[in-house]
C-alpha cells in the first residue's frame, strides 16, 4: 500500500498568516472590549463627580440663606435686645464706594 499524500488547500505560510490574522483579530476585539469598559468607568466617575458638585453647591445655597437670615436686622436687633443693649442709629456710618 503506497499512502498518498493530501493536498492542502493552503501551504504552511499561508496557514500561519491565517492563524496570526485571526489571533490579531481576537486581540483587536479584547482591546476594543477593555479600552470601552474604560471610557465607561471614567463617564460614570465624572458623573458621580458632578453629582457630588451639585450636592455642595445645594448645601451652600442652604447655608448662604441660613447666614443671610441670621445677620437680618429684625434677628439682629432682637439679639441686642435680649442682651440689654440698645439700637443706636447714629453710629452707622455708610461708605459709598
Amino acid at each position: 500500500m503506497v499512502k498518498k499524500k493530501k493536498k492542502s488547500r493552503f501551504t504552511k505560510g499561508e496557514r500561519l498568516l491565517i492563524f496570526y490574522g485571526a489571533l490579531a483579530f481576537v486581540f483587536m476585539v479584547g482591546f476594543k472590549i477593555f479600552c470601552e469598559a474604560s471610557v465607561s468607568e471614567l463617564k460614570m466617575s465624572i458623573e458621580q463627580v458632578k453629582y457630588n458638585i451639585d450636592a455642595q453647591e445645594k448645601k451652600n445655597e442652604s447655608l448662604t440663606m441660613k447666614v443671610n437670615e441670621l445677620t437680618s436686622f429684625e434677628n439682629v436687633n432682637s439679639v441686642v435686645k435680649e442682651m440689654g443693649l440698645a439700637y443706636n442709629n447714629d453710629n452707622i456710618i455708610v461708605i459709598d464706594d
